[in-house]
């Protein structure tokens, strides 16, 4: 089967956004600082085709731009974006009513390579407020015209606290997929929890995966990441089906400001997703 593509758009100036209106927005989290904004384009004719895995730059006139994952499947109608409220944008995101008016870019960078993986099991590995790309991911494979091309299904999904878990709502939808356990974890101990304890390496540990005919997609903060990435080794996991999504940095999404770069590679360009194998070829970004 040939890979479906993105079209990405080819407008004569890259740094122009296109208007999108906001449809509504709903508060993620117990603390209030993850907020999910639900998007329709103004004018249909600008609609993109994207992959799970790509970004947008999101602008908000008199405030700024910045990029941000797109946390809705293709084939979904809105387009869906997570935002952590933590400085200047993201505040002024944070403060739209529904009906505004925000500009958009996109969609931007490589996304999920789900077609090297057809015919394998999933697994898919997020920590945090990083899970917003992997949402995408997973409601993409698991789609009924999709969810016959990949084996089992295995979603560990880890934060500090049961409060900061994104997308509680949805829970229960992802454990009727079929053949897809969904694994819940927290760092400590907190009462009522009766999931599972332990940082997503230790837990992935535990768990223990099969590792064979397998691709896996991981996603989270870089000291998820630097800690995960040995446990995939140890498990027997190969590089080249380890598939990781580096969202640092990015400023420009175009690779020209040169902010995201990581030796010869722009993370909003070649990126934001890499093999496990090519990220380990990386200049260690210290």
């Amino acid at each position: 089967m040939k890979p479906e593509s993105a079209n990405v758009s080819a407008r004569a100036n890259p740094y122009m956004p296109v208007l999108v209106r906001l449809v509504r927005s709903k508060i993620e989290t117990e603390d209030r600082q993850l907020k999910s904004f639900f998007l329709q384009f103004v004018d249909p004719a600008d609609r993109f085709d994207y992959l799970p895995g790509q970004f947008c730059q999101l602008s908000i006139f008199g405030a700024g731009e910045a990029p941000f994952g797109i946390a809705s499947s293709p084939d979904e109608k809105e387009l869906l974006f997570t935002v952590n409220r933590i400085g200047e944008v993201t505040t002024a995101l944070h403060s739209l009513n529904d009906g505004d008016i925000i500009g958009i870019r996109g969609p931007l960078g490589k996304g999920y390579p789900v077609h090297l993986v057809e015919g394998k099991d999933v697994l898919i590995v997020g920590g945090g407020f990083a899970f917003t790309t992997l949402r995408s991911l997973l409601l993409y494979i698991s789609s009924p015209g999709r969810r016959n091309n990949f084996g089992k299904i295995i979603v560990l999904y880890g934060v500090r606290e049961p409060g900061l878990f994104l997308y509680r709502e949805e829970f229960d939808i992802w454990r009727r997929i079929p053949n897809c356990d969904l694994i819940l974890t927290v760092d400590r101990e907190f009462p009522n929890w009766k999931e599972r304890v332990g940082v997503v390496p230790k837990v992935l540990r535990d768990v223990n995966p099969k590792s064979e005919n397998t691709g896996v997609f991981v996603c989270g903060p870089p000291i998820m990441l630097k800690f995960t990435f040995p446990v995939l080794y140890e498990l027997g996991f190969d590089p080249e089906f380890v598939f990781v999504s580096l969202e640092m940095r990015m400023k420009c999404g175009i690779g020209k400001c040169g902010r995201c770069n990581i030796g010869h590679k722009y993370i909003c360009k070649d990126g934001p997703v890499f093999s496990l194998a090519e990220y380990s070829r990386l200049p260690k970004d210290e």
